[in-house]
């Protein structure tokens, strides 16, 4: 007799595959191992017919979770910074969000991915909320991580490899993020949050607009933060566990057949990411050329995407880290803003 039924298995399965490829991917200093060790491992068991069902509102609920990170991540001081050179940030942000959606337009029009599909894949920057809401928006959220994740990959280690030239071995030894699961835990602050992502999670249920619980408590974090109301409380193990269930949820749809279609695109949407690395040292270039701002600062400043990772390597590199990060911060609110506009505007030129 079974002492697990096969569902148990499969879920203990899981889980143990799960926490063997974070290991390895922090010790690695992989970005976004939280998120990509789970979908991995939901990638091998959905492949090797060992099905495993992620509840809907478990989903929705880490949905949330994100929601609060994101708006806790924003610093109220990055308005200031982007207002007062508003000109140089609106110019460089737009370019680089026109640049990749020339490139998604391209692989979609060479049949690379679904038209929606590419779009959203190709967005430069906030890759967590940009997976999250493409499903919402008709996109297959399997190949959007795919090609999200893959960009930030790519983007992490040309980032390093540039901060070494540019600053010496030694820089870069510090330009990897320490990751503690249980760390100090200011009680009252992490209950007020938990009521700030329950009240995403309801009006997000009843509204029922997409990404609800992502975007909803994004707002509601942004507002309590910026007004001085609240300073969120996100543990590490309730990030960890968000992520999680976000991985999982988009691995465990994976079949054979997607697996091997992304297998065939991968030197494509290769080329895609490097083309678009390339075409934003152009952007730092011009930025060095005409702004005065130095090599480094200009290059982490344009780099698209991976603004966690950015803001690890800024932080351990002699450059303007506040340019550096309102350039990133600006970008990945824009792109949060328009993605859908532009997903829809280019998926209807398409068809036509």
């Amino acid at each position: 007799m079974a002492i697990l039924s096969p569902t148990r298995r499969n879920v203990l399965l899981l889980i143990t595959l799960s926490l063997l490829l974070v290991v390895v991917m922090e010790w690695l200093h992989l970005p976004a191992a939280l998120l990509l060790g789970p979908m991995f491992a939901g990638i091998f068991l959905a492949i090797n017919g060992r099905p495993v069902t992620i509840n809907k509102q478990g989903f929705s609920a880490a949905q949330a979770v994100v929601g609060a990170m994101i708006a806790h991540a924003i610093p109220p001081s990055v308005f200031g910074r982007i207002a007062a050179d508003w000109p140089l940030f609106v110019l460089c942000i737009f370019s680089v969000i026109f640049a990749s959606a020339i490139l998604g337009w391209i692989m979609a029009k060479l049949q690379v991915f679904p038209g929606s599909t590419a779009i959203w894949g190709s967005s430069p920057g906030a890759a967590a909320a940009m997976t999250i809401m493409a499903e919402s928006f008709g996109a297959d959220v399997r190949l959007v991580a795919f090609m999200q994740y893959l960009r930030v990959m790519v983007v992490a280690l040309v980032a390093v490899l540039v901060t070494r030239i540019g600053m010496g071995a030694e820089s870069a030894e510090h330009a990897v993020a320490t990751f503690t699961l249980f760390g100090p835990l200011r009680v009252w602050p992490f209950i007020a949050t938990l009521m700030l992502i329950a009240v995403g999670f309801l009006i997000a249920r009843r509204v029922k607009m997409p990404s609800g619980p992502l975007l909803i408590t994004l707002t509601l974090g942004i507002i309590v933060e910026d007004s001085g109301l609240l300073t969120l409380e996100l543990p590490s193990w309730l990030l960890a566990l968000s992520y999680a269930l976000i991985g999982w949820s988009i691995g465990l749809r994976f079949t054979r057949e997607i697996v091997l279609y992304a297998a065939r695109a991968l030197p494509r949407v290769l080329l895609s990411v490097l083309t678009l690395v390339t075409i934003c040292c152009g952007f730092a270039f011009l930025l060095v050329k005409f702004a005065g701002i130095d090599p480094l600062t200009a290059y982490l400043a344009t780099s698209p995407g991976g603004a966690d990772t950015v803001a690890i390597i800024a932080s351990s590199s002699h450059v303007d880290i506040a340019f550096v990060m309102a350039m990133q911060t600006g970008r990945f609110i824009v792109v949060l803003i328009t993605g859908p506009a532009i997903s829809r505007f280019v998926a209807k030129r398409l068809k036509r």
